[in-house]
């Protein structure tokens, strides 16, 4: 996705994470709605660069004290999240709150965020740990990311690992 908004902004394919959230931005800020959604999605989540890159201070005005509550997400990010929200949904990309209510979900069910193939852990996001040279790798621990290392997903992360855009699909946990 990043790739398609870099080219289409005339920058080619970014390797640089920062760079890429920059073009996200860039896209958001000229109306580009999946953009604004996906950047939103990105600050919750905490991807690299993104609070960094998104913030737009007290763009976003107010929030109730019933939208604050039960985020894990600072109240100064969580007004940009809004921000980013409320210009993504302008064309009809839903409403910001089903959005927001989505995001929080994710981050309060869990889902199964390591990257090795065969690990069945489910959990939240913030207990995985992050790969420390590319900062987007995330596994439940040391032995998985050994395992990873050269014989995972796609010839493994010693492959992919610098890249700025790969992504495993998450997939959401299911409550038994």
């Amino acid at each position: 996705m990043a790739d398609i908004i870099c080219e289409s902004l005339g920058r080619g394919v970014t390797r640089s994470k920062r760079r890429m959230q920059q073009c996200l931005r860039q896209a958001a800020e000229n109306g580009y709605a999946k953009a604004s959604l996906l950047l939103a999605g990105h600050m919750y989540m905490d991807i690299p660069y993104a609070r960094e890159v998104g913030d737009v201070g007290e763009a976003a005005g107010r929030l109730s004290g019933e939208v604050m509550e039960g985020h894990d997400v600072p109240p100064d990010v969580l007004n940009s999240v809004v921000h980013w929200l409320l210009r993504g949904c302008v064309t009809g990309q839903g409403h910001p709150l089903d959005h927001l209510n989505r995001f929080r979900r994710e981050a309060l069910v869990g889902a199964k965020y390591c990257r090795n193939e065969g690990c069945e852990v489910v959990g939240l996001l913030k207990d995985f740990k992050v790969c420390p040279q590319c900062k987007m790798a995330r596994y439940c621990g040391v032995a998985c990311q050994n395992e990873d290392w050269t014989t995972g997903w796609q010839g493994g992360h010693k492959a992919t690992c610098g890249m700025a855009v790969y992504a495993k699909p998450v997939e959401p946990a299911t409550s038994a």
